[in-house]
């Protein structure tokens, strides 16, 4: 049974060589570096936590055995995705790019949209994965845990109330954040906020001058809202990095080498294919086919901070 394909057009003038889609949110979280990624795991890889108790004493003539060394492991095991799409060239031959196809019967997808087509898919696989690694739930179709999931469900996570953000209270919010996190991570050089688009914006805004906590009226240089150009932001001296999967009103204070993002190959989040399927079957057939795995997890939870 071939993907339901729906095409409107007017068919009349001359096409203008171009398709458009909707704008898709990019996979920030890996395209920056946000998170640590770990490719090359083929089925599961373990993550071992070390924890000591006091390892200081007075000082005796003796040797004398103190403290405690405890290890323990989290396990990253990415699962396996697929998308698969069937289109019939038969759709086809009555639209704009009808003559690109050729002549004959044996004739192939335009090629401006396949091209579009395998980038479109590759786009929108990246968009899903970014919105799964913070968000994702295993028992969703297309889904794995994502950090949001698995944090929720941990005791040793550091848990802040959340509530609705907005340019009056985000520097407040943020604050409450910020206050949560362990003396022992505070300073650390990767230590990151990870903010959904909504808390960014209003960061953003208030820094601008127009929230409550702004910097006066006109707020950075006195600059208002002109002040910003996606440049990096800073909260009391930590980074904050916009994830785009984060749900509004969400976040996460962690180190990113505490964060990490496991796959088989790399290569396969960007590779497309597409079969033509006239010389297997007889049929006029397109198949569009990416398969591809991923999977979250964190190292230590008592050094993650999460707002929800």
């Amino acid at each position: 049974m071939a993907t339901t394909t729906s095409i409107t057009t007017t068919y009349a003038g001359e096409f203008a060589g171009k398709y458009i889609a909707a704008a898709l949110l990019s996979a920030d979280t890996l395209d920056k570096g946000l998170v640590e990624i770990k490719p090359n795991v083929k089925y599961k890889e373990v993550v071992k936590k070390l924890a000591t108790g006091d390892l200081v004493a007075d000082a005796s003539c003796d040797f004398t055995a103190t403290s405690s060394v405890t290890l323990t492991e989290r396990i990253l095991q990415p699962e396996e995705f697929q998308v698969n799409l069937q289109l019939c060239k038969k759709d086809f031959r009555s639209d704009w790019e009808a003559v690109q196809m050729g002549y004959s019967v044996y004739d192939n997808l335009p090629p401006n949209f396949s091209d579009f087509l395998i980038g479109h898919v590759a786009a929108k696989v990246a968009q899903k994965t970014e919105e799964t690694i913070w968000g994702g739930v295993n028992a969703t179709a297309g889904e794995f845990d994502g950090f949001v999931t698995l944090m929720t469900a941990d005791g040793d996570v550091n848990d802040v109330t959340g509530t609705t953000v907005t340019a009056a209270n985000v520097i407040t919010e943020l604050g409450k954040v910020a206050d949560a996190i362990p003396n022992a991570l505070y300073g650390k050089e990767d230590l990151t906020i990870y903010v959904p688009q909504n808390v960014a914006r209003a960061y953003v805004r208030a820094l601008g001058g127009f929230g409550t906590s702004g910097l006066g009226a006109n707020g950075v240089d006195n600059k208002g809202t002109m002040w910003y150009g996606q440049g990096d932001l800073f909260f009391d001296g930590i980074r904050i990095a916009m994830a785009s999967g984060l749900a509004s009103d969400t976040m996460v204070a962690a180190q990113s080498s505490n964060l990490y993002f496991g796959t088989g190959l790399l290569s396969d989040h960007n590779e497309v294919k597409l079969l033509d399927m006239s010389d297997l079957d007889g049929s006029q057939n397109v198949r569009v086919i990416m398969r591809y795995t991923a999977g979250v997890q964190y190292g230590i939870g008592s050094d993650i901070v999460l707002y929800s």
